[in-house]
C-alpha cells in the first residue's frame, strides 16, 4: 500500500481525538512486535502521511495544516501511548520541518515543505557526536568553503530515523561558529550504519551517519552562518524536548490503561487485583502525574503559541517533570504484573524500557535539574 492509495481522513484536521482513533487502530496492536522488529514498516509511515500526521503544524501553501502548538502535543501525546518509536520519528521530522520553515529561504522552503508535509521526504536531525553527545561545544563534524559551496567531513551518532530519513538537517563547525545544513541522504559521501539492541525505543531506526569529503551547494547552509547555534539549534532542540515531554505524557497514560485493564481482570485469593490498597494508591499516583504532566506540557504549547519567550523553561520544566514521571509510573506499572511485567508479551515491559529514555533525550535529567534551578537563582521562575 502506497500514499497514493490511501485518502487524507475524512475527519480533517488533525486533533486528540483522531489521533487517539488512529494510534488505538493502527499503532497499539502492532508496537510490541515493531519493537521485536527494531523498526517501524513502511506501511505505517505511509498511514501517518495519509492521517496528516507529518507536519500538521506547517501553513496550508506548504500542505500543513496550520496546527498550533497545544494541538500538536495532543497528538504527539497519543502517539506516545501507542508507541515511543514512532513517536520520535515524527518528534525529529517536527524538528527538521520547523526549522527549514522557521530559518529556510524562499527556495528551500519550495523544494523542501510540501514534500515533508506529505511525508514523501522524511527529515532526521543530526547533532550528537561519538565522544560529544549532543554537546555543541564538542562538535568535531566541520563545513568549510569549496568550489562555491561546502565541503562536509565528520559523524554523527544516535540519528533517530538515520536509517531511513531523506533529509539530513546537520550541525557542522564553521571556523568558531556552528551552522547547519540541508544534506539529502544521498548524496556522494553520506553512508549509514545501523544501530541495533539498544535498551528502548528500538523501533526508532537509529543510525550513525558518517560525511566524508561531502560537497555541498551554497544553497545547503540554512540560515546566515554563525547565528545558528543560538537560534535555530536553540529553537529546534525546543520543539524536540517539547516532543519528548509529551510523549513522556502518553506513556504515564499507556501505564494507567496498562493497570486498569490487567488488576481488574487479574484474580489473588478469588478477588481482583484491583481491590487491593497499594494497587489502588499505584493507579491513583499515575493519574495525577498524567494530569499534572499534561497541564504543564499544555502550558508550554500555550506559550509556544503566543510567542513567550518563557516557552523555553516551561517545556524545560514540562520535560523534566514528565520523563521522570513516565520512569517512575512504568517501574510501577511492572511491578502491577508481576512477573508478567518482564515479559515481551505485556507491554508494560516496553514502557519500563522507553520511559527510561526519555530521562536522557532531549536534555538528560541532570541537565534539566541544573537548567531549572538555575533560572530560578536568577529569579525567572515563579
Amino acid at each position: 500500500m502506497t500514499v497514493a492509495d490511501l485518502e487524507r481522513s475524512a475527519l480533517g484536521t488533525p486533533d486528540r481525538g483522531s489521533a487517539r482513533a488512529f494510534v488505538d487502530r493502527w499503532i497499539v496492536p502492532c508496537a510490541n512486535e515493531w519493537d521485536r522488529d527494531g523498526r517501524i514498516p513502511e506501511e505505517l509511515l505511509e498511514r501517518l502521511a495519509a492521517e496528516g500526521l507529518w507536519a500538521p503544524f506547517l501553513p496550508p501553501e506548504f500542505g500543513g495544516a496550520g496546527l498550533d502548538m497545544v494541538t500538536l502535543g495532543a497528538i504527539h501525546e497519543e502517539v506516545g501511548r501507542g508507541c515511543s518509536s514512532v513517536r520520535s520519528l515524527l518528534t525529529v521530522h517536527t524538528m527538521a520541518s520547523w526549522a527549514v520553515h522557521r530559518w529556510g529561504s524562499p527556495e528551500q522552503r519550495e523544494r523542501w515543505l510540501p514534500a515533508m508535509s506529505r511525508g514523501a521526504v522524511l527529515g532526521a536531525f543530526c547533532l550528537s557526536e561519538p565522544g560529544a553527545g549532543s554537546d555543541t561545544a564538542g562538535i568535531a563534524t566541520t563545513a568549510v568553503p569549496h568550489a562555491g559551496g561546502w565541503r562536509l567531513n565528520g559523524m554523527k551518532r544516535w540519528i533517530t530515523n538515520g536509517q531511513r530519513a531523506d533529509l539530513l538537517l546537520v550541525f557542522a563547525r564553521v571556523g568558531t561558529g556552528i551552522a547547519a545544513f540541508l544534506v539529502p541522504h544521498d548524496t556522494p559521501g553520506v553512508s549509514m550504519l545501523p544501530i541495533d539492541g539498544m535498551l528502548g525505543t528500538r523501533a526508532s531506526m537509529l543510525a550513525e551517519i558518517s560525511f566524508q569529503d561531502v560537497d555541498l551547494g551554497p544553497d545547503a547552509l540554512l540560515g546566515p552562518s554563525g547565528f545558528t547555534a543560538g537560534m535555530v539549534l536553540t529553537g529546534t532542540l525546543d520543539l524536540g524536548r517539547y516532543s519528548v515531554a509529551t510523549g513522556s505524557v502518553g506513556i504515564i497514560q499507556a501505564c494507567v490503561d496498562a493497570c486498569a485493564g490487567y488488576s481488574a481482570a487479574r484474580k489473588v485469593g478469588g478477588a481482583p487485583l484491583s481491590e487491593l490498597p497499594q494497587i489502588r494508591a499505584k493507579l491513583s499516583d499515575m493519574v495525577t502525574d498524567a494530569r499534572a504532566a499534561r497541564l504543564l506540557c499544555e502550558e508550554a504549547g500555550r506559550l509556544k503559541d503566543a510567542g513567550e519567550p518563557s516557552t523555553i523553561m516551561a517545556t524545560w520544566i514540562a520535560k523534566y517533570f514528565a520523563s521522570t514521571a513516565a520512569a517512575r509510573h512504568a517501574a510501577e506499572a511492572v511491578q502491577v504484573h508481576g512477573a508478567n511485567g518482564c515479559s515481551p508479551d505485556y507491554p508494560v515491559e516496553r514502557f519500563y524500557r522507553d520511559a527510561k529514555i526519555m530521562e536522557i533525550i532531549e536534555g538528560s535529567t541532570e541537565v534539566q535539574q541544573l537548567t531549572i534551578a538555575g533560572e530560578a537563582f536568577r529569579g525567572g521562575v515563579s
